[in-house]
């Protein structure tokens, strides 16, 4: 359902079905991102698809179908220039992506070895594909059921690189200017935070905030970071350049930390 942002009314309402004739079913829609051009752009679950809905005429909503991208998408995630959706698979290994640049060429599956692989490790919470960095020339992903980041270079979707991490990365959020990578993890090794330089491509720091370290979010410039404790009932503030915790907010079981400037960016 697409409404209004000034007066919340309904304008569309699309039946995310799939399927021929009698034989429609509805799925789950996931991965939805605002896209450049009056644009949204989401994944259906259970048919294995990823939609484009062009909405420059409420009145006659444009939408583009590409089939059969891949088993059961559970995230999904639009690169901070607009140009690439990502769709996250969870029944097989791997990543379908569209380049909206050139929908003609449609969706090409790419890091056929990302996902939990032959050997099936426990995968205590699948990260969450907005939680990727796009920090340099590259992109940091949290690994399915490993102790790792991947560096993945986007020009070609190899993976160049990888950095052993403290735990199951769940997010990996890029400081504004590019220069640091925040990374945080799944039970039952989320009571720390370790932090990449993205020029010498390691771990420089690691935190130790407190107990179910859930979200991070980094003011506009960068200069701090703001870390919700939900075990502990606080949000740290933390000095992006000293790592000092700065200040403590005492708040009754945070969890996602959304400031305002989210709403002038792409895809948040």
């Amino acid at each position: 359902r697409i409404f209004d942002s000034e007066s919340l009314e309904l304008v569309l309402d699309i039946p995310a079905e799939y399927g021929e004739g009698s034989a429609l079913n509805k799925s789950k829609v996931i991965g939805l991102v605002d896209a450049p051009g009056q644009k949204f752009v989401f994944s259906l679950y259970d048919a294995g698809e990823i939609w484009i809905v062009d909405i420059n005429d409420p009145n006659k909503p444009a939408i583009k179908k590409f089939r059969n991208i891949g088993k059961q998408p559970y995230d999904g995630l639009i690169t901070p220039d607009g140009r690439y959706y990502i769709a996250g698979l969870y029944g097989e290994d791997g990543l379908a992506v569209l380049d909206l640049w050139h929908i003609e060429n449609g969706v090409k599956k790419v890091l056929t070895d990302y996902g939990r692989g032959t050997e099936k490790l426990p995968v205590y919470k699948m990260p969450h594909l907005e939680g990727w960095a796009k920090a340099g020339d590259y992109l940091f992903i949290p690994a399915v059921g490993e102790h790792a980041v991947l560096i993945v270079d986007p020009k070609d979707w190899r993976e160049v690189g990888r950095i052993k991490t403290y735990g199951q990365p769940v997010f990996a959020i890029a400081r504004p200017d590019g220069r640091q990578v925040w990374v945080n993890f799944a039970f039952p090794k989320n009571d720390h935070l370790q932090i990449i330089d993205v020029a010498k491509m390691s771990i420089i720091k690691e935190l130790a905030p407190g107990k179910a370290i859930l979200h991070m979010e980094f003011t506009p410039r960068g200069e701090e970071v703001w870390v919700s404790v939900r075990d502990e009932d606080r949000v740290n503030v933390y000095d992006t350049e000293t790592f000092e915790n700065i200040k403590h907010l005492q708040v009754d079981k945070p969890s996602g930390i959304f400031f305002t400037h989210r709403a002038h960016k792409i895809g948040l």
